[in-house]
């Protein structure tokens, strides 16, 4: 399998990843380590597709293909340690992302990013998780923005984890269901509007209330 071939894989991995396990073994553990680490901790790899793969993955632990409990804290760990990386990145770039032009990032996610961060401080680390794109972006954030270790390291710490359960365990109590196989890429868009909408409309909010003081 060439490169190309193991990237479409990974793109499309609500069709692939039995597959991958049929292909890997057990090592298909140590792929999806290096996906969630790739995804959260490489900026030019935000396309990654987390929120369906752990999805997914608890749904074929559900049929005994992989093992939940172990699933969960590697890929956990793989979260917290991608989000890690990617501050320390941020942090050694630190503010020259916005003045100088570099191929390897897209300025208009880091942008939309920054805007995202501003309006919800410290707590944008754990929202990020459930939020493809500004998922990847939030950590290389934090450490541009000069957040401490210790606090980012808080919020790492809480969203991985959150991110992790709730949607491996979803998998595994729903995954399996014809209509929620047959119609994944719809439910990850709601899912991701629920996360997204009400933040929102908080941003919204907070933005009228400032203009009707004036």
């Amino acid at each position: 399998m060439d490169l190309m071939q193991f990237f479409d894989m990974i793109l499309h991995v609500d069709k692939t990843l039995e597959v991958l396990i049929q292909q890997y073994g057990t090592l298909i553990y140590v792929v999806l380590f290096a996906i969630i680490f790739c995804e959260t901790g490489l900026v030019v790899l935000f396309f990654f597709p987390g929120d369906t793969l752990l999805f997914i993955a608890g749904a074929l632990c559900a049929v005994g293909e992989m093992n939940l409990a172990l699933l969960m804290f590697l890929l956990s760990t793989a979260a917290i340690t991608g989000n890690t990386v990617n501050y320390w990145i941020g942090e050694k770039v630190g503010q020259k992302v916005f003045t100088h032009d570099y191929r390897w990032l897209n300025k208009e996610a880091l942008k939309r990013t920054h805007e995202f961060f501003e309006k919800h401080g410290g707590k944008t680390i754990v929202l990020a998780r459930f939020v493809p794109v500004v998922r990847t972006f939030a950590p290389f954030v934090a450490g541009v923005s000069d957040m401490t270790f210790a606090r980012f390291q808080l919020y790492n710490f809480t969203g991985a984890i959150l991110w992790v359960a709730l949607l491996t365990t979803a998998g595994y109590f729903f995954g399996n269901m014809p209509i929620v196989r047959d119609h994944l890429t719809e439910i990850v868009l709601v899912g991701v509007g629920v996360a997204v909408v009400p933040m929102a409309v908080g941003g919204v909010y907070k933005l009228t209330r400032r203009l009707q003081r004036r």
